[in-house]
């Protein structure tokens, strides 16, 4: 299962990550004032705070979302007073916030005035209430700095399975360390196991008759840590359940 591959990428990614730089974007707000308009998106996750993520989120443009591979990642964001508009900064603030969401192009407006999100900007439409650490309200954009950081999660990581009888659609939550989904494998009681592919956001696919068999999943983080979780659901498990179980990642 790509084991060589996973050795391969771990020292390289915890160096990354260790010694990660700050990179400029810029950031606006969305969902008003308690962060409830952020709910779901693009990632897939639903309710922010059942899946683990809690309002201090933010969508990515283009750019930084990866098509859908940086969900639940982690940024460490804090406004920079030296470039234009940073009279609207919160000087010496940071927020961490999560992956949920996509900032689509908006290609009818120029990427300088009213396109944030357009390629290839980097951009974060955060929620408000992240937003407001950094930020003075009235500004509505603000330059920033922002750097990938570890994510920290409370329980374990949790799966969320929807589909119909022969196909599995697993939204794969609360991921620890790295916080994204490089790769994904899932087992029946009776099978092997099978390698999962991305459907969108942090939905990962099986084309298997799985009903009525108890689920196993495995799970390579993009920070390269595998984990195999066994017995995540049992031979009753049915559509639209979720499960939690008691492992997460370091990195």
């Amino acid at each position: 299962m790509a084991k060589s591959l996973v050795l391969l990428t771990v020292l390289t990614t915890c160096l990354a990550l260790a010694t990660a730089q700050w990179s400029p974007a810029t950031a606006t707000f969305y969902g008003g004032v308690d962060g409830s308009g952020t709910m779901g998106g693009a990632c897939g996750y639903g309710n922010l705070y059942n899946s683990g993520y809690g309002v201090y989120n933010a969508a990515l443009s283009t750019a930084l979302f990866n098509d859908g591979a940086s969900c639940g990642q982690c940024y460490t964001i804090m406004c920079d007073p030296s470039r234009l508009g940073g009279q609207w900064c919160k000087p010496g603030n940071t927020i961490t916030v999560t992956a949920t969401n996509f900032c689509p192009p908006n290609y009818a407006l120029p990427s300088d005035n009213g396109g944030w999100c357009n390629p290839p900007r980097q951009h974060f439409d955060m929620s408000q209430p992240a937003w407001e650490h950094i930020g003075v309200y009235q500004g509505g954009i603000i330059p920033v700095q922002y750097q990938r950081v570890k994510c920290s999660r409370t329980g374990g990581v949790r799966f969320v399975i929807n589909g119909c009888n022969y196909f599995e659609l697993v939204n794969i939550q609360n991921l620890a360390g790295s916080g994204s989904v490089g790769a994904a494998w899932i087992k029946g009681t009776n099978t092997g196991w099978m390698q999962m592919s991305r459907n969108w956001g942090a939905n990962w696919q099986s084309n298997a008759a799985l009903v009525g068999q108890g689920l196993s999943f495995a799970i390579t983080t993009t920070g390269g840590q595998y984990i195999q979780f066994m017995d995540v659901a049992p031979a009753w498990w049915q559509f639209g359940q979720s499960f939690t179980i008691n492992q997460n990642f370091q990195y």
